[in-house]
């Protein structure tokens, strides 16, 4: 490898909530970086995977779901998915069976005006009926400027490898960005309250998880343990007393999957210590945002 080979680039990975974005990222990755739920908009940050090669390096970011905001989170998060337009090599958007362009039609705008190549990634297609999947493809190449159209199932991991020719076939012939020993950008203690908040996703209803944000306070590292402090915030009193359960059955469910999964994920034992307060209206709140790391 020389300097004159190497291809290095960024390639964003956008898209409608629930389409599959963090699935796709972390089959492409190989780790699981980005948390996953069935329920929609559980990214909230633009999350960044590195793949490593000798002759390349691969940037991805994991986008929030494209939506209209509705409180200044969703302004934030929506706000991350637009400095990704900006900055990529390879922009990926991903869609689904499902998937129509309500309510994201200026944000295609934006895509089409990037000047940025696209890739369309028409996700799920092992849930495709007879010719469905050629009517989305007909459907989506009408309105988004693509390059190519790739067919998946991030599930299944069907025909991922395809996206790494296209994006390497696109990328820049550039020095890394990061150590090749990068897998991303974000600290662990990110990755700590991510997968907190992936818990909480899995076991709660309705708003109670949209009304929670999670901040890891303390995080030592020792030999052979992580102790961990996680405090998770609600918006109301009611919502504490939801998110605790009765005699505390509910959030020590929460903290025994969540240690179990960050065991997994650290390779490290984990003693996890979870508390719940409340933060009034943080999600329609400039400077709270701001504490919780929603600077965009």
């Amino acid at each position: 490898m020389t300097e004159n080979t190497h291809k290095a680039g960024f390639v964003n990975i956008v898209g409608k909530p629930n389409v599959g974005k963090s699935t796709l990222m972390n089959v492409l990755i190989g780790e699981r970086l980005s948390i996953i739920s069935s329920k929609a908009q559980t990214t909230r940050h633009r999350i960044m995977g590195i793949i490593n090669d000798e002759q390349y390096q691969v940037i991805f970011s994991d986008t929030p779901g494209m939506l209209k905001p509705k409180y200044e989170l969703h302004k934030s998060m929506m706000g991350f998915v637009n400095i990704s337009l900006e900055d990529a090599d390879v922009i990926l958007f991903v869609t689904d069976l499902f998937e129509t362009d309500e309510e994201i039609e200026d944000v295609i705008e934006k895509i089409n005006n990037s000047g940025v190549p696209v890739l369309l990634v028409i996700n799920k297609i092992d849930l495709s009926k007879e010719n469905q999947l050629e009517e989305v493809t007909a459907y989506w190449t009408q309105r988004i400027k693509a390059e190519t159209v790739i067919p998946i199932s991030a599930s299944e991991s069907f025909n991922t490898e395809r996206i790494l020719v296209e994006i390497l076939d696109r990328i820049p012939i550039h020095p890394p960005y990061y150590d090749k020993e990068e897998l991303t950008d974000k600290p662990e203690r990110f990755f700590a309250s991510e997968i907190v908040r992936e818990k909480i996703f899995l076991n709660y209803k309705k708003e109670i998880p949209y009304s929670t944000e999670v901040a890891i306070e303390d995080f030592y590292e020792e030999k052979n343990i992580i102790r961990i402090r996680a405090v998770i915030y609600v918006e109301r009193n009611s919502q504490k007393g939801i998110i605790i359960g009765d005699k505390g059955k509910a959030l020590k469910r929460v903290g025994i999957q969540a240690r179990e999964e960050m065991e997994k994920f650290f390779g490290k034992k984990i003693f996890l210590e979870t508390f719940v307060k409340v933060e009034d209206d943080w999600r329609k709140n400039k400077n709270k945002l701001r504490k919780f790391g929603y600077d965009q």
